[in-house]
């Protein structure tokens, strides 16, 4: 984690956005910057570990995920949700370099499976849940499915502090066509239902989405080995997400129906996904 000052950040009023602060810079199309942390142990306040990180990446977002109602601008302007979420880049086509601890990498559009959203609001949401990819292959015919991405996320939002348990907004996008299952847009007669599993070696969710177009199972692991416990302080200054699993490693198996008339569901594919960007967390009293 790197910390600046309000007065060292410069932030565009309006679109396109950005965001500027030293050598780190963020907008549609270019993320850039550094961080160097040699002193962690001394100060637990930064919330990570020791380490160095520098990238300079061009973005190329292929296909946006829009929530609905709930991020428009109305809602944004009266702060009605603790929470908002938009998915400008479900699927991102990345290029450039990273250097990680003195190690160079090259990233390529070909193979970075990329991906980019944002949050923003008073709190975070708990139960939180997110889940997406761009890298899927069907397992009835074997293609490589180029031009499909799913993502899904949420947990537990809140209007005006009210919570609307465990809901999820998600969609996918699968050769071009899409479905979403999204409980903000009612008239779509979307519903969801989750879990959530940790052994000792995984993180596993489960997921089942249905609107009145569609049905989707996904089922995802990814093992705690591969992944990091993230630490978010919230806008008031508390730390309620203390055991935020974030991975980018999961795999898991997509089932997607198309629903005929008298609820007969037709399949459309099972889909093997890889490099799954993937969390879950709960709030929990700190350590």
């Amino acid at each position: 984690h790197r910390f600046f000052g309000w007065r060292d950040v410069k932030v565009a009023k309006g679109a396109p956005y950005s965001v500027e602060a030293a050598d780190c810079f963020a907008s549609d199309k270019i993320l850039k910057g550094s961080v160097e942390v040699t002193d962690s142990a001394s100060h637990p306040e930064y919330m990570c570990s020791d380490g160095a990180m520098s990238w300079d990446l061009k973005l190329d977002k292929k296909t946006a995920f829009n929530v609905g109602y709930g991020a428009n601008s109305l809602f944004r302007a009266i702060k009605a949700f603790e929470m908002y979420w938009h998915a400008e880049g479900m699927k991102t086509l990345y290029s450039g370099t990273v250097t990680l601890d003195g190690v160079d990498y090259t990233i390529s559009p070909e193979t970075s499976y990329g991906y980019a959203d944002k949050n923003w609001g008073r709190n975070f949401t708990s139960p939180w849940v997110w889940l997406s990819s761009c890298n899927l292959r069907s397992k009835i015919s074997g293609k490589v499915l180029s031009e499909s991405v799913f993502d899904l996320g949420g947990g537990r939002p809140k209007i005006y502090f009210l919570p609307l348990n465990r809901k999820l907004l998600g969609a996918i996008c699968y050769e071009g066509e899409a479905y979403e299952f999204n409980f903000s847009k009612f008239w779509t007669g979307s519903k969801t239902e989750f879990s959530y599993e940790e052994t000792d070696d995984e993180i596993i969710w489960h997921v089942r989405q249905e609107s009145f177009k569609a049905v989707m199972e996904t089922e995802v692991h990814c093992k705690k080995s591969e992944m990091l416990l993230v630490k978010y302080e919230s806008p008031d200054g508390q730390m309620r997400h203390n055991r935020l699993w974030n991975g980018g490693t999961g795999t898991g198996t997509i089932k997607l129906w198309r629903k005929r008339p008298g609820n007969w569901l037709e399949v459309i594919d099972e889909i093997e996904a890889t490099h799954i960007g993937c969390e879950y967390g709960e709030y929990c009293p700190a350590e």
